[in-house]
């Protein structure tokens, strides 16, 4: 482990920043994450503990995580995103024992941590009120590896159907130390990995794929090309420049490489380019279609969770002969099953599980935990899809009608509960529409309490109202009216009902 496979020869390049083409050679990912891990040991925190990061995309991201992963720590990478409650919620229930955090989000950090109480503080790029400089910190430190080291394990938040984001932790990968990892392993078996690889990373590095993918190249010794922020003509330009082989994308990242004029789009050398991904929504099939058509037959999917317990993947020509599939299972078993668990024949919709995949936990709730598995003891994500005779699933919803907007998860009911909480709202119900570039918008369909307030005005209040409690990605981007939400007289929300309205299906004549 760490030795990566280049640092013997030390003047590899590890990390390429895409805009400012900052460098960062394999030698110098090797000191400098050697040095955090010697920090580490400085503060008490031994293999076991957690730390959080909170840093944009940067060479110093993966000099993180890579020292935390060979320090035997739990690492939970946090979005930047997030409102200072969120972030403050995620520290405690971590019970991470140490935040760093880059200077350009001092004011988060600091709004975060003022009632957070022992967690050390510590600064990239720069220093603010409570957070002193990493880079001071470390820079007397040995460049030598720990006389003892140990694998790290990632432990990301996922927001959970109650509000509150919950930790995913994974069972222990039992590896050796210098064994290649699972994703590395992964990546070279579907996806064409290669030592010498030249990977772009368009996406914020804190989500579960990005850094994933990221450390399983880094570990194998490829080059990772990091993008400061997504755009479609500045990707191309990237993969001309840096001659990129793989990457990993969205379908939104798709719709904007189309949506370019054909000139632009021709403008580029993308020959380079060897084996190219994408995941985290299904994506529309004529956008899949336009992709292949331009990139190639090298474009592969795959369907899976931050919670690691199935991994479903097809190459192109499997998806041309399988339109809309997102592939079949790889080191698990799918099973449809229907509301009593039990599985049902092909080509019948019902609730996706995986029997035989990873396991896993959510921390600090068991009760969420046990939800999530049915009486065989098999696992879902909460997805609705279907099998076809030869096993390639078909997705159908989304997690309890959880949105995926430009490939982040937004769960409604932590909108719903922020908003019903609101004087002016009696009822509320949140859901995800169609959106031609983001693939889905947040939705807010709001009962007011009184009617009479319904209009534009409340309309922007509402969505301010949203904007200073959580972050802006989890916002509705749309506040619609109803005089009454179609509940039944249990309580129940007939939520489905309301989101057909927007995906253009019929609704029975009694819920008219």
């Amino acid at each position: 482990m760490l030795p990566f496979r280049h640092v013997e020869t030390g003047d590899h390049a590890a990390m390429i920043m895409a805009g400012s083409g900052e460098t960062v050679l394999y030698s110098e990912l090797e000191s400098r994450s050697n040095q955090i891990a010697h920090l580490f040991r400085a503060l008490g925190i031994e293999r076991g503990d957690a730390i959080s990061i909170l840093v944009d995309n940067s060479p110093r991201f993966f000099e993180l995580t890579m020292a935390a992963h060979r320090s035997g720590l739990r690492y939970t990478c946090i979005s930047t995103k997030l409102a200072p409650s969120e972030l403050a919620y995620i520290l405690e229930d971590s019970q991470s024992k140490a935040l760093f955090a880059s200077h350009s989000l001092a004011p988060l950090a600091e709004a975060a941590v003022k009632d957070v109480k022992g967690v050390a503080r510590y600064m990239v790029g720069g220093v603010s009120d409570t957070f002193q400089s990493l880079e001071d910190a470390i820079k007397a430190l040995p460049v030598t590896r720990l006389e003892v080291e140990s694998l790290g394990e990632a432990m990301l938040y996922s927001s959970g159907t109650t509000g509150r984001p919950k930790g995913v932790k994974r069972a222990p990968v039992e590896r050796s130390l210098d064994d290649l990892p699972t994703l590395a392993a992964l990546g070279t078996a579907l996806f064409a990995f290669r030592p010498g690889m030249v990977y772009l990373s368009p996406a914020p590095l804190y989500h579960a794929a990005p850094l994933g993918w990221c450390m399983g190249v880094l570990e194998m010794g490829g080059t990772v090309v990091i993008m400061e922020s997504f755009d479609a003509e500045r990707a191309l330009a990237d993969i001309e420049k840096y001659k990129v082989t793989h990457g990993q994308f969205v379908p939104t990242h798709f719709v904007r490489l189309l949506k370019l004029p054909e000139a632009v789009r021709n403008r580029y050398d993308i020959s380079t380019l060897e084996g190219v991904f994408h995941a985290a929504a299904p994506c529309p099939i004529p956008v899949k279609e336009a992709m292949i058509a331009w990139w190639g037959p090298i474009v592969g999917e795959y369907y899976a969770g931050t919670e690691g317990n199935g991994f479903c993947t097809l190459n192109s020509e499997q998806w041309l002969a399988h339109k809309g599939s997102v592939g079949k299972a790889l080191n698990c078993e799918i099973k449809i099953c229907d509301e009593n668990g039990d599985p049902v024949a092909p080509r019948v919709e019902g609730e996706v599980f995986f029997a035989g995949g990873g396991s896993f936990e959510y921390h600090n709730d068991p009760e969420k935990t046990a939800s999530v598995r049915n009486k065989h003891g098999w696992s879902t994500l909460g997805d609705i899809g279907w099998l076809d005779e030869e096993g390639f699933l078909y997705l159908t919803d989304r997690k309890s009608f959880m949105i995926i907007s430009g490939g982040v998860n937004i769960y409604p009911q932590e909108v719903e509960n922020l908003l019903v909480n609101h004087p002016k709202v009696a009822d509320v119900a949140v859901i995800g529409a169609p959106h031609e570039e983001m693939g889905e918008q947040v939705v807010a369909v709001i009962q007011p309490a009184n009617w009479e307030d319904a209009g534009e005005a409340l309309a922007a209040e509402l969505m301010a109202y949203c904007r200073a409690h959580i972050s802006h990605v989890k916002c509705p981007r749309r506040v619609d009216f109803r005089q009454e939400l179609p509940r039944h007289q249990t309580g129940k929300l007939y939520k489905r009902l309301i989101r057909d309205e927007y995906w253009g299906k019929t609704l029975p004549p009694n819920h008219t």
